[in-house]
C-alpha cells in the first residue's frame, strides 16, 4: 500500500541522514521530493504546503548544529506526518453490556465485506460475535451475508422476504441477547441522500449502537474528506474503517481526511481474505511505509487466522516433543491464510523490498494441497513420528506411490517438517501458540532463517 510514497519517505530521511551539510540546495530537493510523493498519494495539497514550511523551517534552524539538526529534521519530519495521518483511535468493546455496531457507506465502498471481515476478527479474539443483514435494498447483499458467514463459521440473521430493515432487527432481537458483539449491515446509496440519512437514524433510535462506524474505499482520494464530513454531520459517526488500501496509490486522501475531519480510522482492508483487516496505528503504519517494519501487526496477523483448539494442541505437542506432520500443514494453512510472504513481508523488518516471483501464493496453496493427500497416504505411526522416514527410504515411494505425487514432494513436506521443528526448538518456554511469536522471536525467527526458507514457509 502507497509504496511509491515509502520508497520517496525513505530516500528522504536517507538523504538527511547521510548528509553532510544540510544546504538549501539540499533542503529543496528533499522538499520537492515529499511534495511530489505526497501529492500523488492524494494528500491535500494545503497539509502538504504546511509541512513543507515546518520541514524549512526546522532545516535552519540556527538554535541547532550539526549532527543534532539532522536528528531533529528527521523527528519533525516523522512528527508531521503523524499529524497528518492522523491519531490512533482504539475500537474499544465493553466487558460489561452488549456491544453494538452499526456500519454505515455508500455503494462500493465494501461494507458487506468489511462487517464480515470484523466479525471475523473479533471471534479470533474470543468474542461471541453476530451479524444482523439489514441492507434491504440492495438484492444481493443477504445472500453476500449468508455465503460470507457460511465460509467462515459466522453467526449470521437475515431474512430473504423481509424488506422492512427495522422488522427485520425487531424479528431477531431477543435471539441476539446472547451474543457479546452484534454488527449491523446496513443498506448504502449511491450519495448520502435524505432517504438514507432517515433509513439510519429510525434504525439507531431502535438499535441504540454503540459504535457508527462509516466504510470509505481508499480510492475516493480527496472526496475522502466531503464524505467523512458529512457522515459525521448527519449520522454522527464515532470512526472509520477504510477500505482497499491494496488497490491504490490514492490512500494518502483517505487517511488525511480523515485526520482533517477528526474522524478517526479503526481499521484498515487490504485484500479480499476474510483476515485482510489490520487495526489502524499511525506510528506502525509510518514505520511501514519508511520500511521499517511493524511486527505488532504481524503478530496480529497470526492471531487473526488461528484457531485457538488447534494450536494449544500444537502447543501441547511441542512442549511433549511430538511434532506432527498434520501440525506442520495447520501452521503451513495459517501462513496462506495472512495471504502468504506477499502479504506480510512488510511487516518484518529489513524484508519489505523483498521480490516475491509472481504466483508464490498459488504454488504455496498447491503445495498444501498436495501435503494433505501425502498425509493421508501414511500410516498414524509415520504421520506421529517422521523420522522414521530417514531410516526406511523404501517408505518415501510407498507413501508417494499412494498420493499419486513424486518422491520429491514426499521429501519436501519431511524437509518442512524437520525446519519447524528446529525454528521452535527451545523456543517453548515462553512461547503461547495461541498469541503469536513475541517479537523477539521472531526477530530470532527472521534473522536465523533469512529470506530464502521464509518464502518456503
Amino acid at each position: 500500500m502507497l509504496e511509491k510514497l515509502g520508497e520517496i519517505l525513505k530516500k528522504t530521511t536517507d538523504k538527511i541522514a547521510n548528509a553532510i551539510f544540510l544546504d538549501k540546495n539540499l533542503v529543496d530537493s528533499i522538499i520537492r521530493d515529499l511534495q511530489r510523493a505526497l501529492i500523488e498519494a492524494d494528500v491535500n495539497i494545503v497539509l502538504v504546503k504546511e509541512l513543507s514550511d515546518k520541514i524549512k523551517k526546522a532545516a535552519f534552524d540556527e538554535r541547532i548544529k550539526g549532527l543534532e539538526k539532522k536528528e531533529h529534521l528527521i523527528k519533525v519530519l516523522h512528527e508531521q506526518l503523524i499529524e497528518i495521518i492522523g491519531e490512533e483511535k482504539k475500537l474499544e468493546l465493553s466487558s460489561s453490556k452488549q456491544n453494538r455496531i452499526m456500519l454505515l457507506g455508500l455503494y462500493g465502498a465494501g461494507k458487506t465485506t468489511t462487517t464480515a471481515k470484523l466479525a471475523n476478527w473479533f471471534a479470533k479474539r474470543g468474542k461471541k460475535t453476530a451479524i444482523v443483514g439489514l441492507d434491504v435494498h440492495r438484492p444481493a447483499a443477504k445472500e453476500q451475508l449468508i455465503q460470507l458467514g457460511e465460509r467462515n463459521n459466522l453467526n449470521v440473521f437475515v431474512d430473504l422476504k423481509e424488506t422492512d430493515a427495522v422488522k427485520t432487527w425487531k424479528k431477531y432481537e431477543e435471539e441476539l441477547k446472547k451474543y457479546d458483539l452484534v454488527l449491523i449491515d446496513t443498506a448504502g446509496r449511491h450519495t448520502l441522500d435524505k432517504e438514507l440519512v432517515k433509513e439510519i437514524k429510525e434504525l439507531n433510535l431502535k438499535i441504540k449502537p454503540t459504535e457508527t462506524i462509516l466504510i470509505m474505499p481508499a480510492d475516493i482520494g480527496q472526496a475522502a474528506k466531503k464524505q467523512a464530513q458529512e457522515f459525521k454531520e448527519a449520522l454522527n459517526i464515532s470512526g472509520v474503517i477504510i477500505t482497499r488500501m491494496d488497490s491504490t496509490a490514492k490512500g494518502g486522501g483517505a487517511l488525511t481526511a480523515c485526520a482533517e475531519t477528526k474522524a478517526g480510522v479503526y481499521f484498515i482492508t487490504a485484500g479480499e481474505k476474510i483476515n485482510d483487516i489490520e487495526i489502524f496505528n499511525p506510528e506502525s503504519f509510518l514505520s511501514r511505509l519508511l520500511g521499517m517494519g511493524d511486527l505488532s501487526a504481524l503478530i496480529e496477523k497470526i492471531k487473526s487466522v488461528t484457531d485457538e483448539k488447534k494450536q494449544e494442541q500444537i502447543q501441547k505437542n511441542l512442549i511433549e516433543g511430538k511434532l506432527t506432520l498434520d501440525d506442520v500443514v495447520e501452521q503451513s494453512k495459517s501462513m496462506s491464510s495472512i495471504g502468504g510472504f506477499e502479504k506480510i513481508k512488510s511487516l518484518i523488518p529489513g524484508l519489505g523490498k523483498a521480490k516475491i516471483p509472481e504466483g508464490t501464493l498459488e504454488k504455496q496453496e498447491n503445495k498444501i494441497s498436495k501435503w494433505q493427500h501425502i498425509i493421508k497416504s501414511m500410516t498414524k505411526e509415520e504421520k506421529e513420528t517422521p523420522e522414521i522416514f530417514e531410516k526406511e527410504n523404501s517408505r518415501v515411494a510407498r507413501v508417494a506411490q499412494g498420493a499419486g505425487v513424486n518422491n520429491s514432494d514426499v521429501r519436501a513436506l519431511l524437509k518442512q517438517y524437520k525446519m519447524l521443528k528446529e525454528m521452535l526448538k527451545g523456543g517453548m518456554d515462553n512461547f503461547d501458540m495461541s498469541k503469536g511469536m513475541s517479537q523477539k522471536q521472531l526477530m530470532k525467527f527472521a534473522k536465523k532463517f533469512g529470506k530464502k526458507k521464509m518464502m518456503r514457509f
